[in-house]
């Protein structure tokens, strides 16, 4: 696939444009001239030489397959124009999908709108074997009750998962991830019926009885692969996150290689939202998750983190997890996972600065909310004083 991933933002000093005493059509008007670079990839020689041509001057080098460019907004949108919905057309056309977050998300009756805020799933393991915190909540009744914790510690999303999906962890029986899972979503809605449910499963079976027990989402770590789970959501009109996983989890840390591990995991969703798309499913539906220490390297965790912005190129909701996740515990030093609140909670705050997530899986909520609530602070602030306007 041709991807344009941009390599810097157009507009990271917009709030400041105020200062030229320019009306705002004019302010408007000068971001939509300004330009940036972007790589893009995926080029084959007719693809390659219809780019150079399209873009003229804005031609910056590039060889093989890749070649940057410069871009601004007004460029694009004549490209578009002239490429209309071509392979090539459809990723520059993108780029602008880089500048804002994505449209009203409707989970039953509630409106999550993107951009405001970063939101909060809280994670609700029901295994005796999750590699966080050890089967702590394994059973009923102490897992109702952390849920209902989450939820006063602020959680938007409550994800209920009964099989662990950590690396090595051997698969369980769709009978077995029923009875841990459906006690605890319909001991969790009985007392709250607002609540927003979602179901960490790769079995379709197991989705439909969570969405039947009043799930909303379903959270499918395989990415959407199986084509009974894709008629599981569009059959029930819920929602679902489709996550990168590189093999299986037994599997996907035997050395995981990519030569370009953003355009392959871009790929990766980008097909499994087509294949939801072309059963019906909306892409208004659909969020994706880059699937963080699912297949990858440390390297490959911190490289995907740094680069978030590139998944708004799917046009869906991002959703990442880094919530106590091993490569943290390297960064620290090897501290074990009950001890890295701190830095879950500064990996998604770094995120939300940035403006590339719009929602993070959390263990530990109100460390996260506390974190968030400033980095979101600093993200919209717009007030520069008297001379720049707010």
């Amino acid at each position: 696939m041709i991807w344009a991933r941009p390599l810097a933002r157009a507009d990271s000093a917009a709030s400041l444009w105020i200062r030229s005493s320019l009306t705002p059509e004019g302010v408007g008007l000068v971001r939509s001239g300004l330009e940036s670079h972007a790589l893009v990839t995926g080029l084959t020689e007719p693809t390659r030489e219809l780019l150079a041509e399209l873009v003229g001057a804005a031609w910056a080098g590039g060889a093989g397959d890749a070649a940057v460019i410069r871009y601004s907004r007004l460029a694009v949108e004549n490209w578009f124009g002239r490429l209309g919905l071509s392979e090539l057309g459809v990723a520059l056309s993108r780029l602008l999908l880089c500048e804002h977050a994505p449209a009203v998300t409707r989970l039953g009756p509630h409106k999550f709108e993107w951009g405001r805020r970063t939101r909060v799933m809280g994670i609700v393991n029901v295994t005796p074997d999750s590699f966080s915190d050890g089967g702590e909540h394994a059973d009923t009744a102490s897992a109702i009750a952390h849920g209902f914790a989450l939820l006063d510690a602020g959680a938007d999303v409550i994800d209920v998962g009964g099989e662990s999906t950590r690396p090595g962890a051997p698969p369980v029986s769709e009978d077995e991830e029923l009875r841990r899972v459906l006690p605890v979503i319909e001991g969790l809605r009985a007392k709250h019926p607002e609540v927003v449910l979602s179901i960490d499963t790769r079995k379709a079976g197991v989705a439909r009885a969570a969405i039947r027990a009043g799930a909303l989402l379903v959270n499918d770590v395989s990415g959407l692969r199986d084509d009974a789970m894709l008629e599981v959501v569009a059959s029930t009109g819920v929602c679902a996150c489709a996550t990168h996983m590189l093999g299986t989890p037994p599997t996907m840390q035997h050395e995981p290689r990519y030569d370009d591990v953003g355009s392959e995991i871009l790929d990766s969703l980008e097909l499994s939202l087509r294949r939801a798309e072309a059963r019906g499913i909306a892409r208004d539906r659909l969020w994706v998750d880059p699937g963080i220490g699912f297949g990858k390297t440390a390297e490959h965790n911190l490289f995907l983190l740094r680069r978030a912005g590139d998944l708004r190129l799917l046009g869906a909701p991002v959703l990442i997890g880094v919530s106590r996740k091993a490569f943290l515990g390297g960064l620290l030093g090897g501290k074990p996972p009950a001890e890295r609140g701190i830095a879950s909670a500064a990996a998604a705050a770094a995120l939300a600065v940035e403006g590339t997530v719009d929602i993070v899986r959390a263990h530990d909520v109100t460390q996260t909310r506390d974190a968030l609530a400033v980095a979101d602070a600093i993200r919209l602030a717009r007030n520069g004083g008297a001379r720049f306007g707010s």
